[in-house]
Formats: structure tokens, sequence, C-alpha cells
């Protein structure tokens, strides 16, 4: 007969190894798998662009141009508020082949029909992650944004680019971003951006983007003499021939 203590040690090390050995991980962190997911070539990349509401609480999160091959997307839109604390909107969209989307994101919380908007955001970070039909993932896309009123200067979370407005727009919001992909492409080889502009309401907002040598028109790259632009939107500098 096996003595009880020999056969609980056994017990014991047999868990370890199924856990640790035998036992496939199926909780691969998020981490790990970011790490070892292939960069998406700039050609393959989709425009995501994230415009606020006029009252700054909703972020309405477009995707247009998906051209990766995917079964799904998962998005995630962390921020943090006026205290420190970071919060998050997740989501999963089944692509069922559909090359654009959006999606309104509130910038607080819901319950039983009533709101909760979080005060003091500015800055957060949207990430896009794409999976296969067997939940692998197959392509990952991050940036930062920030979002800012009642000032002419939209500068980027990395200060690479900023939108200096013409004449500030009280009320307006705008959120400044990189979009990820090119509604078309660059006129020349691409040595900054894409940055985007988007703003809470229709309008011409004028101003100079740093830097940067066309806009996107909504059908063509226009050139910007001076980096002057009529209005906000998407901008890149390409290099001169």
């Amino acid at each position: 007969m096996i003595p009880v203590g020999i056969f609980v040690l056994g017990a014991l090390v047999f868990a370890g190894v199924y856990f640790f050995v035998i036992r496939p991980n199926k909780n691969v962190s998020l981490e790990d798998e970011d790490a070892k997911v292939p960069p998406i070539p700039l050609e393959m990349r989709p425009v995501a662009s994230l415009t606020p509401s006029i009252d700054g609480h909703w972020l309405k999160l477009v995707i247009e141009g998906i051209k990766i091959e995917a079964y799904s997307m998962d998005y995630e839109l962390l921020y943090k508020v006026g205290d420190g604390r970071t919060q998050g909107v997740p989501g999963t969209i089944q692509l069922k082949g559909e090359k654009s989307l959006e999606r309104d994101l509130l910038l607080g919380s819901e319950s039983s029909g009533k709101f909760r908007y979080d005060e003091g955001v500015e800055t957060g970070t949207l990430t896009l992650r794409f999976r296969n039909d067997k939940g692998k993932l197959v392509g990952k896309l991050s940036t930062d944004w920030h979002l800012v009123t009642d000032t002419d200067e939209l500068t980027s979370v990395d200060n690479k680019f900023t939108y200096n407005l013409t004449k500030a727009s009280k009320g307006t919001w705008f959120v400044v971003m990189e979009t990820f992909g090119l509604p078309d492409e660059a006129p020349g080889t691409l040595t900054m951006g894409p940055y985007g502009v988007f703003a809470s309401e229709e309008g011409s907002f004028a101003g100079t983007a740093s830097n940067m040598t066309h806009f996107w028109s909504g059908s063509a790259w226009k050139e910007i003499s001076s980096s002057k632009s009529s209005d906000v939107g998407i901008f890149i500098q390409v290099a001169s021939e």
C-alpha cells in the first residue's frame, strides 16, 4: 500500500507537469501575440479616423480600405481621465468581407439608458488587431490620439505634427492622430505621416500643417504651399524629386 504522503506528493508533481508542460497554454497574453505578429505594409493598411461628437463625449471610429485578409477585427480604445485612471472601450467585429466600417465609441459608460461621461480626457491610444477564422493574430496597428478644444494649436501626441489654426474655433473639438494607411498612393516618397486632424463639426478650418507638403482633398492629394491648408483632414510629407 502506497503511503498517503507519497501519493499526495506524486499527485502534486503530476499536476505541475500537466499544467506547465503537457497542458497547452490557451491564454496567450496580448503582449506575447503582439510581439510575434509581422508588421502590416503601408500599402495594406486601412485608413482610420476618430471624429469627436459636438460635445466631445463620443468618438466615431471609421475604418476604410481594409485590404488585409482577416475574419475579424478587435478594436481597443484606451484613454486617461482627469484623475489619471485608464479607461477602455473594447470590441470585436466580424468583417464578413466588409472593406469599411464605423462605430460610435463612448468616452464614459452607459447603464439602463443613463450615460456617465468621463471628464478630462485628452490623450489615448487606438489599437486594431486583425484575426483569421482560427482566432490567430495576423496583423496589428496602434496609434496615439489627442483630443483638444478651445485652442488654435492642434498637436500630435508624439509632437512631430502640429496644425495651427488661422483662427481658433471656440467650442469645436478636434482629434489629432496617425491614420495608419493612405487613402491613395502618395505622390512621391513618403517621409512623414499620414497624420489626420478631425473636427466635431462641418466647416472650413484653415491653418498651417507643420512640415507637410500634401493634403487629401477627398479625391486626390493636393500640394499645399508653405504648408498652408484650407481645411483639416489627412496630411503627408513627401520628398521632393
